[in-house]
């Protein structure tokens, strides 16, 4: 119960309530060459985020900022769900079309209304599966 798992290629995350049953809900997954699996857990939650990206990203696309307060402008959308062992996130977006299709970086998008219920439901060191 209050685990997460992501089906990268069903572009789907499910987080089990018990008893056989789980939430759904559809999510975009990282481009070609981005998608990643393994196990990890929830490290920390936050309202309303800010974005850096990562020297990586910055990289690929210098054009990218060096920081995004929150708001409508930032790609994170208005939660984050921050992963233990990585630079990945489980967040909301400002790109709802991106929904279903493999478009991030590697981390996994929600609808902001999907990642607002997600983030009440989810607790800090909940483990969390990624598989494709």
């Amino acid at each position: 119960m209050g685990t997460i798992i992501i089906n990268t290629s069903e572009r789907r995350l499910y987080y089990v309530l018990g008893q056989g049953m789980a939430l759904r809900y559809a999510v975009a997954v990282g481009k070609e060459g981005m998608q990643w699996s393994g196990e990890t857990f929830v490290q920390s939650k936050r309202r309303n985020p800010s974005w850096t990206p990562t020297p990586r990203m910055r990289r690929e696309d210098p054009w990218l900022p060096a920081y995004v307060p929150a708001g409508p402008k930032n790609p994170l959308g208005v939660r984050a769900i921050y992963l233990g062992w990585s630079e990945y996130r489980i967040h909301g977006t400002n790109m709802p079309g991106s929904i279903g299709r493999a478009a991030s970086s590697g981390c996994i998008r929600m609808l902001n209304s999907d990642v607002m219920d997600l983030f009440e439901r989810v607790h800090i060191g909940a483990p969390v599966y990624v598989m494709r």
